[in-house]
């Protein structure tokens, strides 16, 4: 699956990086992705149940490990889905388990392809037009676009990033105590859009006898990131590029022609590198370096270079570790070694494509197509145990959003004993559901 060079490391240098009879490969998984995965229903109509016949061993996962079967949650919701429009159910009475679910959000309107929590509020894209924002789990506001399927949120202080299937981001900002949000532009603003049109310079061909300004996404707008510390917003599109953003003036400062394919994934991460993971099969590394007078972000390691899609990307900054899943079920890892990043091993545990990652503290969580959240712990030496599997979808996992847990939320037992941290995880699904769990690092 690798090429390693003699420090063990996947490297492939830009001048070796070439086409491999990919592009079919990529196409079928990104360009039919919400036909693929809305087979689920179907699915789960022939096999209910061949996913949960799993070994009761915990299983830990070492770089040269064998795959290894994962095992049924304890967690379990078999509350049928309310036909309300709106339904909130809590899994049980009494006190929040240490982990385990909470509560599920229900509703008629479209599959989940976006989460993003700030606070004490949750944020929610579907294929509808509606971005639904939710405190304490209640409905408290929401917005409509012109555009459906919200495939990517992120929260930047006061604005909402939002992007959607027509290649444009659209900023919100709340607008005060009548609970109301208001748009107030989009990327690339109007004023800037029509500037780089009337420069035939900045036109490039997308397709044949067909040419856009650079500053605009022409495909889905996949996923969006943050670098706060440099003012700079990132998004990846199925056009794929990524796109550098100015967070003070909404300007766009750099498109990234990226992969042979879909950009999936995008991440900012640890000592100034940016990852992309693509459905070319490749996760790239990039810096923004000084070039001449001007800055640029250029591709530094190319981790991995393979047959399956690189569906999702999440970086544990503390640590400084990048995870990486992939359309076959599998997690890679690299961690940093003095001056470069090395391999750390291969996470097995799903059956089917990893579709999403989250990583909070020493914890891992990797939503699946086969409808469930292995949780996972990183232990000392880079090894990672399975803490537990969540279960009680009926449809592929398709976002994550993990924040720590804070004293009162919904909490009657006091807390998270031993001082071990405790996390709150959103799971959106093409099940038209979000589910809230609650994990402890140290259970086991």
């Amino acid at each position: 699956m690798f090429k390693k060079n003699k420090t063990n490391m996947p490297l492939f240098p830009p001048e070796e990086n070439s086409p491999r009879g990919r592009a079919k490969l990529g196409d079928l998984f990104h360009k039919s992705e919400p036909n693929i995965l809305l087979t689920a229903d179907q699915q789960h109509e022939t096999d209910t149940g061949s996913h949960h016949r799993h070994s009761n061993v915990s299983p830990t996962i070492s770089p040269n490990s064998s795959p290894v079967n994962y095992f049924m949650s304890p967690v379990h919701n078999t509350s049928p889905f309310s036909k309300s429009p709106w339904n909130f159910s809590l899994a049980g009475d009494g006190p929040v388990p240490k982990t385990g679910l909470i509560g599920s959000l229900t509703r008629e309107e479209g599959h989940v392809y976006s989460l993003a929590s700030s606070g004490d509020l949750l944020y929610t894209g579907s294929d509808s037009r509606n971005i639904r924002v939710w405190k304490n789990l209640s409905e408290f506001s929401g917005f409509k676009s012109s555009s459906g399927l919200v495939k990517a949120i992120v929260v930047s202080g006061e604005k909402i990033f939002t992007g959607h299937q027509d290649g444009k981001i659209r900023v919100w900002k709340y607008s005060g105590p009548k609970k109301a949000y208001k748009r107030v532009g989009s990327l690339p603003t109007t004023r800037e859009f029509i500037a780089s049109s009337m420069n035939p310079g900045n036109y490039v061909e997308v397709r044949r006898h067909r040419k856009v300004p650079w500053i605009k996404h022409y495909d889905v707008v996949s996923c969006m990131s943050l670098d706060e510390e440099h003012g700079l917003l990132y998004s990846g599109s199925w056009d794929k590029t990524f796109k550098v953003w100015r967070l003070s003036d909404s300007k766009c400062m750099e498109s990234v022609n990226a992969h042979d394919d879909a950009v999936n994934s995008v991440m900012a991460g640890f000592d100034g590198f940016i990852f992309t993971g693509s459905a070319d099969g490749s996760m790239k590394v990039w810096r923004r370096e000084l070039v001449g007078k001007e800055t640029k972000h250029m591709m530094v390691y190319m981790l991995l270079n393979q047959d399956p899609a690189v569906t999702s990307v999440a970086v544990n900054a503390t640590d400084a570790v990048v995870y990486a899943g992939s359309s076959d079920g599998l997690v890679n890892f690299w961690e940093r070694r003095k001056h470069t990043l090395g391999h750390g091993g291969v996470i097995r545990g799903h059956k089917q494509a990893v579709l999403c990652l989250a990583a909070a503290g020493r914890l891992l969580f990797s939503g699946s197509a086969d409808k469930s959240v292995c949780v996972w712990r990183r232990e000392a030496g880079g090894f990672h145990s399975c803490l537990s599997v969540l279960t009680g979808h009926d449809g592929p996992i398709k976002c994550l959003a993990v924040h720590e847990k804070q004293d009162g939320d919904d909490d009657d037992d006091g807390g998270g004993g031993g001082g071990d941290k405790e996390w709150v995880v959103y799971s959106g699904s093409l099940d038209k559901s979000v589910k809230l769990w609650v994990v402890g690092e140290a259970v086991k």
